[in-house]
């Protein structure tokens, strides 16, 4: 999924200054793209939650979030490795940045109406490698949980 993500960005996403999104933005919509797709289940409450979300903190156009769930749809099966997404966060992300982009994670894992283990053990072992404190994860998945 690395790839292809990143050969997305590369053709699709033009910022005003370098022509590139960041690192850091990719790795955002990485781990976001891996809560949806790691249940297996796209259901549309889903899909309304990541793209809000990645258009929002990404400020992506709505074709472009569009052609990113289609990607990230056609990889479900290929194995992904976290640390080189959470590298770039730790690398770039102060400790709120890092709570919110958790408390986003929860929020794409609870849209379905369902919290499927896969979503929970995936933002469990993103929180161990940000560096997140327990109890910070939970008030993640509390706050999520009450806006959803």
């Amino acid at each position: 999924m690395i790839d292809k993500i990143k050969a997305f960005f590369a053709k699709n996403v033009i910022e005003a200054d370098d022509n590139s999104l960041s690192g850091d933005q990719l790795a955002t919509a990485a781990l976001l793209i891996e809560v949806m797709v790691i249940d297996g289940n796209l259901g549309e409450d889903e899909l309304t939650s990541i793209s809000k979300t990645l258009a929002q903190m990404l400020e992506l156009s709505s074709e472009q979030v569009d052609e990113l769930i289609l990607l990230s749809r056609d990889e479900v099966a290929e194995a992904t490795s976290l640390y080189q997404f959470t590298r770039e966060i730790n690398s770039h992300f102060d400790h709120d940045k890092k709570i919110d982009l958790m408390t986003a994670m929860w929020r794409v894992a609870f849209a379905d109406g369902h919290l499927d283990k896969h979503e929970e053990g995936i933002i469990r072992r993103v929180a161990d490698l940000l560096h997140i404190r327990h109890s910070e994860y939970i008030q993640c998945k509390l706050t999520a949980r009450d806006q959803a």
